[in-house]
């Protein structure tokens, strides 16, 4: 998916665990790992919302667009 989350690198910038985050935007530990590694296929805007107001940043610091062999095709 030409979508990578960067959420990981945004946490250890912030110096915030996983659990931490997850207890205080209303998610389990495991949706956040899942969004963390990317195997989720979107994500509520109310969530995004939720995460950037928690660690103080833009979607885009936690979201990147890198094009792959996928977007030549469509």
């Amino acid at each position: 998916m030409p979508i990578v989350v960067e959420l990981d690198v945004m946490l250890a910038r912030r110096k915030m665990r996983s659990k931490e985050l997850a207890q205080r935007i209303g998610l389990t530990e495991q949706q956040v790992s899942q969004l963390k590694s990317g195997k989720v296929r979107g994500m509520r805007f109310d969530t995004l919302s939720r995460i950037c107001d928690v660690l103080q940043c833009q979607p885009g610091d936690l979201l990147r667009y890198e094009p792959g062999p996928e977007a030549a095709e469509d």
